[in-house]
């Protein structure tokens, strides 16, 4: 049971976050068209991608105008996804070797 619950777990999480891609570029559209953030859903976009981006925003510096911050969140994602699928391959082979 266990063993099939793990594949749809992981299905699902991998979805998510090609959904939170998705919510990204969407978010980072809007910075382009004036008063895009002030819609409702520059709104929700800021409230859920504005935490994630806001970290790399920290770390990586600004040149002049343009923000970098943004594209190396969108791509530390593929790392993210690297690692859950790694996780989630020792969670399945440890469960068939105990099984």
């Amino acid at each position: 049971m266990l063993v099939q619950l793990i594949p749809a777990l992981y299905r699902l999480i991998m979805q998510g976050l090609q959904i939170y891609r998705i919510a990204l570029v969407v978010y980072f559209l809007l910075s382009w068209m004036p008063g895009g953030y002030q819609s409702g859903l520059g709104q929700f976009l800021i409230r859920i991608c504005e935490p994630y981006v806001g970290i790399f925003r920290r770390f990586v510096p600004p040149i002049g105008m343009l923000s970098l911050a943004g594209i190396v969140a969108f791509f530390s994602l593929n790392f993210i996804e690297y690692g859950i699928t790694a996780l989630f391959q020792l969670v399945l082979t440890l469960i068939q070797q105990v099984g």
